[in-house]
């Protein structure tokens, strides 16, 4: 069976390849970000790809936070001394900065999904720890008037696009938000996004199997203050999930000896 599966498959991978060559040269792939020819699909260039500010080394082993020098393993940043959170780790693949912002702003207001594939891939690495280890995968959700003028959530495309690339469950209804909020970057603080989200988000009965007694991987765009992500996994675990962890594609990134 075996044999004969190869002797099928081998052609059609050839042909696959070569309708691919040929889609190149029609429709040559471009950077994500400066729209100049790249080598692949959903990538960027040499030089946009330079600017990005991926996040690495040592980092909070609470909410990811990179760290300006090694402090060793499972070292908590002060904000995670001074303030617990409701989810259990948190991890970003890049910074959220003047580079990345426009990519980012293009995904979540532009009708950029062409980006989607790029970014999962991206984070389906960054994140393979809390992969590995997770039940199922949820997205942060948007309220339904929002998502009735934006079309899509963001979160949940991204969520998608990871759960078919590392064969996840994917449990898209799992977490709803429950009553409509401002938006959080209208928050003038910390304290004012907690409040904003304060009760917003809940497991909707028919959902409740989806989360109970498993490990929860919670999918975001962007981590600001971590309150909207806090709101979730409070939601989540009041539902019975087993742990919270947080994959999201980028973070604010502020002084890991301050409070977050």
């Amino acid at each position: 069976m075996s044999e004969a599966r190869q002797i099928v498959t081998g052609p059609a991978r050839i042909a696959g390849r070569g309708v691919r060559a040929m889609l190149n040269v029609l429709f040559p792939p471009l950077c994500m970000s400066c729209r100049s020819r790249v080598f692949e699909p959903h990538s960027l260039c040499a030089s946009c790809w330079s600017k990005i500010s991926f996040i690495g080394g040592a980092i909070c082993a609470r909410c990811g936070i990179p760290f300006d020098v090694d402090p060793g393993d499972e070292t908590l940043c002060a904000g995670c001394h001074a303030k617990a959170h409701d989810f259990d780790r948190a991890r970003a693949l890049l910074r959220y900065d003047e580079a990345s912002k426009p990519l980012i702003l293009g995904f979540k207001h532009g009708d950029r999904l062409d980006h989607a594939p790029g970014f999962a891939r991206w984070i389906e690495r960054a994140g393979h720890p809390l992969l590995a280890e997770a039940d199922v995968i949820v997205p942060v959700p948007l309220h339904r008037s929002r998502l009735w003028k934006r079309r899509y959530n963001q979160a949940a495309i991204l969520a998608l696009f990871l759960a078919g690339l590392s064969g996840k469950p994917h449990a898209p209804l799992a977490l709803q938000r429950s009553r409509a909020t401002r938006s959080q970057g209208e928050m003038p603080s910390a304290k004012a996004r907690r409040r904003n989200v304060l009760g917003a988000f809940k497991v909707p009965a028919g959902k409740i199997k989806d989360v109970t007694g498993r490990k929860v991987l919670l999918v975001d765009d962007v981590f600001t203050t971590g309150a909207t992500l806090n709101a979730c996994a409070r939601a989540l675990k009041r539902a019975g999930a087993a742990r919270v962890d947080v994959l999201t594609l980028a973070r604010v990134v502020r002084s890991a000896t301050g409070s977050i």
